[in-house]
């Protein structure tokens, strides 16, 4: 019996496509279990990176506890690489694949990171918007002219903190939500100011003075009640910090150290010419430099220095503050 060339071929034929059928499938099964979404249909979501944790064990099972990826090793061999993922929040939804999300967070954020540091003043947290978001001159003076409208007090008003902020937040809107961030953090210390009978003005500004004038968290309360002790006497208070802010940035910056020249300023934040406290903060101060206004140490301390190590050295009075001087700052 003669067998067709072409019968000969079929039994071949049929084992390359079972086997192509059976790799097919497996790829299938491949993609769908590593790489598919979890589900069909899905609202986007916000996806934050926290600060400090561009880990990609965290990332991974952060993305798998919250229901956005199916498998952690899949989404891993998607991403491929964790050091070009930024901290900031990501707007991605449970209806999009492994590659989807992983070229999503790969991008830049919606949301950034923004730390205000204790101390700054407005100026300078406006600097910081400058290069986080790449404000234009338009966009930067309005926020310091909305800073100045905000509140009683154009300065001190916004609390040191680290915020997640919409990179196309407007300059106005980033001026509320730093000013309703202080009113939510300094309400219990405004309920203790009202017991003290101290205007909530008069804490900020003293507050912002100690956390210029203290070498540390330590310091505060001594220089609090140096401070308050020096008011309560009607002594001008001496302090450089109000005069580097009276100053503003010369080009050395907006803290430099003061010159003898500086001390001559004829402005109202000049303390070693007018008595009193200034006409507003001079930076904007955080909870330890508040609480230590409202609790300051008790003292018979007039004068303070500190030492080239920031430790601080306090003298009752001018004779001893002089001895101090030559101890601490002349050797």
């Amino acid at each position: 019996m003669l067998i067709h060339p072409g019968q000969k071929n079929k039994p071949i034929f049929f084992v390359i496509f079972g086997i192509l059928l059976l790799i097919g499938l497996a790829i299938l099964f491949f993609s769908n279990y590593f790489f598919s979404a979890p589900q069909k249909e899905s609202e986007p979501e916000r996806f934050i990176i926290q600060m400090g944790i561009n880990n990609s064990d965290k990332i991974k099972n952060d993305l798998y506890e919250k229901g956005f990826i199916k498998n952690k090793f899949g989404f891993g061999i998607a991403l491929g690489c964790f050091n070009c993922v930024q901290e900031g929040a990501y707007k991605i939804s449970k209806s999009m694949s492994a590659w989807e999300i992983a070229k999503t967070i790969k991008g830049d954020p919606y949301m950034v990171w923004v730390i205000i540091k204790e101390g700054y003043r407005k100026e300078q947290i406006g600097e910081i918007f400058v290069k986080e978001f790449g404000w234009s001159d338009e966009k930067y003076d309005e926020f310091i002219k909305e800073t100045n409208n905000i509140s009683a007090l154009d300065e001190g008003i916004f609390f040191p903190d680290t915020y997640l902020i919409p990179v196309d937040e407007s300059p106005s809107d980033i001026v509320k939500r730093l000013y309703t961030r202080f009113n939510e953090k300094f309400e219990p210390f405004s309920k203790e100011a009202i017991n003290q009978n101290i205007k909530w003005t008069t804490l900020i500004k003293i507050a912002s003075l100690v956390e210029r004038e203290a070498g540390g968290e330590i310091d505060m309360p001594l220089v609090a009640g140096i401070l308050w002790n020096r008011l309560l006497q009607g002594m001008k208070l001496d302090i450089d910090a109000t005069i580097q802010y009276a100053r503003g940035d010369k080009g050395d910056g907006w803290w430099a150290p003061i010159s003898v020249a500086d001390k001559k300023i004829n402005s109202p934040y000049n303390t070693y010419m007018y008595k009193g406290l200034p006409p507003h903060p001079i930076a904007n101060p955080g909870i330890n430099a508040i609480s230590a206004v409202l609790y300051p140490e008790k003292t018979d301390c007039l004068y303070y220095l500190h030492d080239s190590s920031r430790e601080i050295h306090c003298a009752k009075d001018y004779e001893s503050h002089k001895e101090n001087i030559e101890k601490y700052l002349k050797n």
